[in-house]
C-alpha cells in the first residue's frame, strides 16, 4: 500500500507533507512525546512495529524539528527533518538492515482491507509490580463512547487492589473484547479495541482478537505446541486410542488456567459455578456461554454436594487471595522466622489516652485507639534500633531510613496491608486519621499503589477487634520483621508491700523476626 494510501487511513496523518514513497520507507505516526507507533513497508505488505520513541530537538528561527527514531526490535536509527504541521512528525527513511515479520510487534493494527479500519487494541496493562494477571472489575466507558486522554475506562483488579486505568488518545470505545466480571487476564492480553472515526465503530460490532495477539505462557506454549507432532504419538501405541475431548481439555487447563469467554465467565460468576467444574465444547476445549447454560440446566447451579458423605461448597479464590497465599508461602519456606513474646504493663498508655482524647474530641479530631499508640511506639523503636528496619537482599543488608508502618487490615475482599508513611515523624492524630482513611478505603477495595507499597515494618493487631491474647504472624517480604499485637487483659500482680496484690493491665506482643537480618539479641 502506497504512502498516500495509508494517510487516507488516518486522519492524524493527512497532512503529512514531504512524504518519501520508496521501499524502506516508513511513516512516524506523532502521539504524544515520548512514544508513538511506526508503520513500515515490505513486499507489499504493511506492518507495524511498537515501541517507537521519538526525540524532538527544536531548531529557533524556522519551522523545522528534527527527530531522532529508535525502533524496538529493529538494529539502528533514523533521523528525518520536516514541516511541522498538526504536531505530526514527517516521514523517515534509511531504516537500516532488513525487517522480518517475526521480529515485528503488531502493538497498532492498521488494516489495508475495508473490513476493519485503523484501530488501537489495548492490552491489560502491569498496574503493580507484581502483577501478572487482573480482573476486569467494571467497564466505567461502554461501546461506542467518546475517550480523552485522562479520562477512566475501566476499573481493574490487580493483586493488590482495585486500579483505574486510563485512556491514553482521543477516539471511540469501539469493542470491548473482556466484559465486566472477566477474571485472570494475563498481562499484556487485549481487553478492548479504540477507533479513531465514530463512523468505524459498526466495523468491530463482530470483532475477536486473533490468537496469536494473546500473550502464551511458556506452559502454555509447551502445551499447544505437542498436538503439532502427530508423528510423536502415533510411535506409542498406547497413546493412539486416546479420545481427542480429554486432550483440548487438557490444553485448555495448562499452566492450571482455565480458557473461557468473557460471557462465560461472567454467567459462572453470577451463579457460582466454578469453571473447573465446567467441561468446554469450544475451540481447543475453550468454555463458552452455551457449557455455562448447560451445566445449570443440568442441576449444576447448587454448588452444595455430597462427595464421599461430605457436604462442601467450592469457593473461588480472588485474586488478591491468590496473591497473598504465593506470597506467605515463600516467605514461611524461605524466610528463617524465629518469635520474641513479651507481657508489657500498658497502664500508662491506657491512661496516656485516656487524657488526650477529650483534647481531640475538643479541638473536632477522631479517637486515639491503643493500636494508634503501639505504631507510633514501633516507629520510635525502630528509629532506636534500625537494624530492624532492614531487608535481606542476598548480596548485602539493606537498611531503611524512613520508617514506614504497614497496618494489616482485614475485609471481605482479603487481607490489605496500608502504609503509613514517616510515622516516626508524625503526630499520633495524624496516624490515627490516617489509618482509619486507610482502612476504609481498604473496605471499599479501593487502594491505590500508593497507599500499601513501600513499608518497612508491619504491625498486626488482633486483639483489639477480636480479642486474641497472643499470636505469630508470618513476615510480609521483603521486610524483616512483623509485630503481632494481642489483647490487653487485667492481671493480679504482688503490691509493694509483702501480703498486698494490686491489678495490672498487661498485652502481649510478639515479634516475628527474619533471623538473617536480625540477630536475637537486636531483636529483644
Amino acid at each position: 500500500m502506497s504512502a498516500a494510501n495509508l494517510l487516507r487511513h488516518s486522519r492524524k496523518l493527512r497532512s503529512l507533507r514531504n512524504v518519501v514513497d520508496c521501499e524502506r520507507s516508513g511513516l512516524a505516526r506523532y502521539f504524544s512525546t515520548g512514544s508513538g507507533s511506526f508503520a513500515v513497508k515490505e513486499n507489499g505488505v504493511e506492518k507495524r512495529i511498537g515501541g517507537a520513541r521519538f526525540s524532538q530537538y527544536k531548531q529557533s528561527g524556522n519551522n523545522l524539528e528534527t527527530c531522532k527514531v529508535s525502533v524496538g526490535g529493529v538494529n539502528g536509527s533514523s533521523t528525518f527533518r520536516g514541516t511541522l504541521t498538526n504536531r505530526i512528525s514527517s516521514g523517515v527513511t534509511g531504516l537500516n538492515g532488513s525487517l522480518s515479520c517475526g521480529r515485528v510487534a503488531s502493538a497498532r493494527s492498521f488494516s489495508s482491507s475495508a473490513d476493519l479500519p485503523p484501530h488501537q487494541e489495548i492490552g491489560m496493562p502491569s498496574l503493580s509490580p507484581t502483577m501478572t494477571e487482573g480482573n476486569i472489575a467494571k467497564w466505567v466507558k461502554k461501546e461506542g463512547d467518546k475517550v480523552a486522554p485522562g479520562e477512566v475506562l475501566c476499573e481493574v483488579e490487580t493483586d493488590k487492589a482495585t486500579v483505574e486505568m486510563e485512556c491514553m488518545e482521543d477516539g471511540y470505545l469501539a469493542k470491548i473484547v473482556q466484559g465486566d466480571g472477566a477474571k485472570e487476564i494475563k498481562v499484556g492480553e487485549i481487553i478492548c479495541v479504540t477507533v479513531e472515526e465514530e463512523g468505524d465503530i459498526e466495523k468491530f460490532k463482530d470483532y475477536k482478537p486473533s490468537s496469536s495477539d494473546a500473550p502464551v505462557a511458556p506452559s502454555e506454549s509447551k502445551a499447544k505446541s505437542e498436538p503439532v507432532e502427530p508423528k510423536a504419538e502415533e510411535k506409542v501405541p498406547a497413546k493412539a486410542p486416546e479420545p481427542k475431548a480429554p486432550k483440548t481439555e487438557q490444553a485448555s487447563r495448562s499452566g492450571d488456567r482455565i480458557f473461557s469467554s468473557p460471557l462465560a465467565r461472567k454467567l459462572a460468576e453470577d451463579n457460582n459455578v466454578p469453571l473447573s467444574s465446567v467441561k468446554g465444547t469450544g475451540p481447543d476445549g475453550r468454555i463458552l456461554k452455551a457449557d455455562i447454560e448447560d451445566y445449570l440446566a443440568k442441576g449444576g447451579k447448587s454448588e452444595t454436594f455430597a462427595a464421599s458423605g461430605l457436604d462442601y461448597t467450592d469457593i473461588p479464590n480472588a485474586q488478591i487471595r491468590k496473591v497473598t497465599a504465593n506470597r506467605l508461602l515463600a516467605s514461611k519456606q524461605t524466610i528463617p522466622h524465629y518469635y520474641l513474646t513479651v507481657d508489657t504493663r500498658v497502664d500508662n498508655l491506657i491512661k496516656l489516652r485516656g487524657e488526650l482524647n477529650p483534647q481531640q474530641e475538643a479541638s473536632g479530631g477522631k479517637k486515639i485507639s491503643i493500636n494508634d499508640l503501639v505504631i507510633k511506639a514501633t516507629a520510635l523503636a525502630l528509629r532506636k534500633v534500625p537494624q530492624c528496619n532492614s531487608s535481606w537482599m542476598n548480596d548485602f543488608i539493606r537498611q531503611y531510613n524512613n520508617v514506614n508502618i504497614n497496618v494489616a487490615v482485614q475485609t471481605e475482599h482479603g487481607l490489605f496491608v496500608p502504609v503509613v508513611r514517616d510515622a516516626d515523624k508524625k503526630g499520633l492524630g495524624t496516624i490515627g486519621e490516617e489509618v482509619k482513611q486507610l482502612a476504609q478505603r481498604a473496605r471499599d477495595n479501593s487502594l491505590k499503589p500508593q497507599d500499601y507499597e513501600g513499608g518497612t515494618f508491619t504491625v498486626s493487631n488482633l486483639g483489639g477487634p477480636f480479642g486474641i491474647k497472643q499470636f505469630c504472624a508470618i513476615i510480609n517480604p521483603p521486610q524483616s520483621a512483623i509485630l503481632a499485637i494481642g489483647s490487653a487483659e487485667k492481671r493480679v500482680i504482688p503490691g509493694s508491700l509483702d501480703g498486698q496484690y494490686e491489678f495490672g493491665s498487661y498485652m502481649s506482643v510478639t515479634m516475628s523476626c527474619d533471623h538473617r537480618v536480625i540477630d536475637g539479641a537486636i531483636g529483644a
